[in-house]
């Protein structure tokens, strides 16, 4: 199911294309995209929720809006998405792979369909979206691209073993394609958050872990601004707050060992 919301094809208003724009960061990230009056193109599973943050956006900021209501999780569904927008001869200027999800539980335990949800969302789907909208950026010789990954791809992370995992591979990814793409026009961001207030911990099932327990996890909208800033500079690396940064950083100097034990420690539930 889709819905438009007035003409997006205008030449003279960059769109921003958001995934997993329902809720949380990505939600954020539409309403500051919709701030600086870019049309929005938003893609989640929950078509009704999509079209209630259109209509929102549309009337408080003015703009247009496209929604998606896809899982893409499904295989074939980047390839969707890339067909009706250039159907309807939309030109993305902003890309921000934000979709993503994890599943709390010893790897052994998890049920295999989902270890292989995790890997097709946060690193398939993300890396085939890139690809298949890095195209028209390159011959427009502009463009930007935010990635949305985390401090969890810092470290190896028991008892989230794939999403940390996935995490590691969008951080390295993105730090690659910035590289390769610096002298031609387009930008890529990795924004790494540490714990958010976003719903995820209640879908991932690791809300009574000691990292959202006893730690106190950073707001969206905070994280989104930082992210936002990042991106409109152009800068490669983008972790908001002070104590995630400093995590990060110790995490690159730490014994491998002494970094997992205390990923562990972290997320291990507490009463």
């Amino acid at each position: 199911m889709t819905t438009l919301l007035g003409d997006l094809v205008n030449e003279r208003t960059p769109t921003a294309l958001i995934t997993g724009a329902s809720g949380g960061i990505g939600y954020e990230l539409a309403k500051l995209c919709a701030n600086d009056h870019h049309n929005l193109v938003l893609v989640a599973r929950n078509g009704p929720r999509l079209a209630q943050v259109a209509d929102e956006l549309q009337r408080q900021f003015g703009i247009t809006v496209r929604t998606f209501a896809l899982d893409l999780s499904e295989l074939a569904a980047p390839q969707s998405l890339l067909a009706q927008v250039q159907r309807d001869g939309i030109a993305v200027n902003i890309l921000v792979n934000n979709a993503g999800y994890g599943i709390y539980g010893e790897f052994a335990d998890v049920p295999l369909e989902e270890s292989l949800g995790q890997i097709q969302l946060n690193v398939t789907a993300l890396t085939e979206l890139t690809k298949l909208f890095l195209g028209q950026m390159l011959e427009r010789r502009s463009g930007k691209i935010m990635n949305v990954a985390s401090t969890a791809g810092f470290q190896p992370g028991p008892l989230m073993a794939v999403y940390y995992a996935t995490k590691a591979y969008v951080i390295s990814f993105s730090e690659a394609l910035a590289n390769e793409l610096a002298d031609k026009g387009i930008t890529v961001t990795c924004l790494c958050p540490g714990a958010t207030e976003t719903g995820f911990a209640g879908r991932a099932g690791n809300d009574a872990s000691r990292l959202f327990k006893k730690l106190r996890p950073m707001d969206a909208k905070t994280v989104a601004r930082a992210g936002y800033r990042g991106l409109l500079k152009g800068k490669t690396l983008v972790i908001p707050g002070f104590r995630n940064w400093l995590v990060a950083e110790s995490i690159r100097v730490s014994p491998r060992k002494m970094a997992t034990a205390v990923s562990r420690w972290v997320s291990e539930k507490v009463e």
